[in-house]
């Protein structure tokens, strides 16, 4: 499949992910610990079952971490990476983001 990570980004959706209404809605109250978090939790739930909500659950908090660790320490991003990822990286506005600048 062709994902449009466009739509995560900026969150105007169109991304292609399934059920990414209730996946993003569920990520930005984890992570920004809004008291809206049961409700997304629920919904999340609903959509795609217990089993996957953990999942995505596992997800965040796995990738949350460990840009925190990297961004704590000050890693850079490794050049082979950073050149395979430059084009999308750009498109989306990544280099942007205050953690790139630090």
């Amino acid at each position: 499949m062709n994902y449009k990570f466009e739509g995560i980004v900026d969150g105007a959706g169109g991304s292609g992910v399934d059920h990414e209404g209730v996946l993003l809605a569920f990520a930005d109250a984890a992570l920004a610990i809004k008291d809206t978090v049961a409700e997304a939790r629920a919904a999340l739930r609903g959509a795609v079952g217990e089993e996957a909500l953990s999942d995505a659950a596992a997800v965040i908090a796995g990738f949350d971490a460990i840009t925190r660790v990297a961004d704590g320490t000050g890693i850079p991003l490794e050049p082979p990476k950073a050149e395979a990822s430059a084009d999308w990286r750009a498109s989306l506005g990544i280099d942007a983001y205050w953690t790139a600048k630090v």
